[in-house]
């Protein structure tokens, strides 16, 4: 549709998908919620555009070719917390979808003499209970015992939790301030968390204690050997800036094992094609149900009429689009400070705003090598694969205390000395991305603060930090840095200029305990309505926070349809 028909057409909803988007994601962090959100919306009987303010459609979820022949997840790199109804909803694998499961999925080396001869050692986790319990026993018998029933413990409390994701938070002001109608409406809201209480049942305590407590207690707890609570803590810290040993780390670890991949609980797979894949399905499911969808469309404003209500949006060449319904999937600070007329919001609201954490920890490192690294604790010959090359590799994760002291240097404002590095290398499994020969290496790295002692990131900064990352895989893989054909840095600063990323968090806010469920991201924004009637938020900074896949937009889509039905 071309841009004259766009701007002269009234839209029933416009989705701003361009400052945009959250995830893991965490590692997947970063997603297409605006497509799922628009797709939903258009068979609730609203026709919907989606306007992308980049040239590639996705917001993080994206597939670039940054080197000639490598193509890479630029941003998001794994996929898994993708609601396993929308994926059937829209059909995502009849649209091109195709993941690559990992088994193994994680591989720690260590760096350590090896004993007579013997290559350092190493702790491998994957699917298979007794092959963990191997792996752990070279460590811990006795936590080798122990970690089926951890497994077990936390499956259990993620499992009560999906009642949680999939439906808007409670509604408070439909109990206190709403008609007799709402209230009614209201008490329907109540219906996850009793669903989630009596999944919980006895498990109440431990569920309130993880998600509550720092991620070292609940550890400590279960084992002693430190590979093993240091990789697990690791999923406790990603993307957060936090330390093993700070509240509310518990509930971060727990946020990644909701996650889900082809109906296997806490997997991550690679998408063929990269990240991109994932929008391209999305978008291609909204497309086939009549959503159009508009790259290159930056959007400057929000269109506020003198009634209060939301009229649609402008684009930076002056276009205005006129629709019923706005909804943002920028980041709350960009959708109420950047995009919103200041004079529509109250300076209480807009203080509140200001207050909401985007602190973020990370530095993304995409690599280009001509050589598959080859690491001393596994070895294998000849630049062939070996198992945990698909893995997600923990590098500088074998102590607790290194990734404590890791975070202690980015709270001073340096970049750490000795990083926390995930690797992985999706070439392994999917051939798409490189040339014979070659592989793509994502390097998501921590901890790495938002100014540097006060001052702004130059290049020389990205590249020293990417020195000290190259010198650390180094040490566990020789002949790293000899491979390297071109490495793309995203400092914080970076994220955020790039992909919209207030602070460059990936989770578009902090996952702290104060913004979470009734709080995320404010008390006020819980349930996806803005002070500016027909304005909604559906992002990652919305409930269930980022990295869950598709639920920000589709409890959005509920909420924007149930009120349609109210007017």
């Amino acid at each position: 549709m071309a841009l004259a028909a766009l701007a002269n057409r009234w839209w029933r909803a416009v989705t701003l998908a361009g400052t945009v988007t959250g995830s893991r994601s965490s590692h997947t962090a970063l997603k297409s919620n605006y497509d799922a959100l628009a797709t939903y919306l258009q068979k609730g009987g609203l026709q919907a555009a989606v306007l992308e303010r980049r040239h590639v459609l996705g917001g993080a979820a994206v597939s670039e070719e940054i080197f000639p022949g490598f193509r890479f997840s630029r941003c998001s790199y794994l996929l898994s917390l993708l609601r396993p109804h929308i994926y059937r909803d829209l059909e995502l694998k009849k649209h091109g979808l195709k993941v690559y499961m990992r088994d193994p999925h994680a591989f720690t080396p260590m760096l350590e003499e090896g004993v007579r001869g013997a290559p350092p050692r190493s702790l491998t986790l994957g699917s298979d209970l007794a092959t963990n319990q191997m792996e752990i026993g070279k460590f811990s018998q006795k936590d080798a015992k122990a970690y089926p029933e951890f497994v077990a413990h936390l499956e259990r409390l993620a499992d009560a939790m999906n009642p949680l994701l999939d439906a808007p938070p409670v509604d408070i002001p439909g109990f206190t301030s709403g008609s007799l109608r709402r209230r009614v409406a209201a008490a329907k809201t109540l219906m996850p968390i009793f669903r989630c209480g009596l999944k919980l049942g006895k498990n109440l305590p431990d569920f309130y204690e993880i998600v509550t407590a720092p991620i070292m207690k609940i550890l400590t707890q279960w084992f002693d050997s430190e590979p093993l609570r240091a990789t697990l803590a690791t999923d406790g810290v990603i993307g957060a800036m936090t330390s093993p040993s700070n509240p509310g780390s518990g509930y971060v670890l727990l946020h990644h094992v909701m996650g889900e991949v082809e109906k296997e609980k806490g997997a991550w797979g690679y998408v063929e094609g990269g990240m991109g894949g994932v929008s391209q399905a999305i978008a291609s499911a909204a497309r086939s149900y009549g959503v159009d969808i508009f790259t290159e469309k930056d959007v400057s404003q929000i269109l506020v009429g003198s009634d209060g209500d939301a009229k649609g949006v402008v684009l930076k060449d002056g276009t205005e689009i006129h629709s019923k319904v706005v909804l943002s999937n920028a980041t709350p600070y960009i959708t109420f400070k950047n995009l919103t007329p200041q004079s529509a919001l109250s300076s209480e609201f807009i203080k509140a705003v200001d207050q909401i954490d985007y602190t973020s920890p990370v530095t993304k490192i995409n690599v280009a090598v001509d050589k598959l690294p080859n690491f001393l604790a596994s070895p294998t010959p000849g630049d062939k694969p070996g198992s945990h090359h698909q893995c997600s590799i923990h590098l500088n994760c074998e102590s607790v205390d290194v990734l404590e002291t890791a975070y202690k240097e980015a709270k001073n404002e340096r970049p750490s000395a000795r990083p926390m590095v995930e690797m992985t290398i999706p070439s392994v499994l999917d051939p798409t991305l490189a040339p014979p020969g070659c592989h793509v290496v994502s390097l998501f790295t921590q901890f790495t603060p938002y100014y540097i002692e006060g001052r702004e990131w130059t290049d020389q900064d990205r590249e020293a930090f990417a020195d000290t990352v190259f010198d650390w895989v180094e040490q566990y893989a020789p002949g790293f840095k000899k491979s390297v054909v071109g490495r793309d840095i995203l400092a914080p600063p970076d994220l955020e200029r790039i992909f919209g990323l207030t602070g460059g968090n990936i989770f578009h806010g902090s996952m702290s305990l104060d913004q979470l469920y009734l709080t995320r991201p404010l008390p006020s924004l819980a349930d996806y309505r803005s002070p500016i009637k027909g304005l909604y938020l559906c992002g990652s900074g919305c409930h269930p926070g980022g990295g869950v896949m598709g639920s920000p937009g589709w409890n959005a889509a509920l909420t924007v349809i149930a009120d349609l039905k109210r007017r």
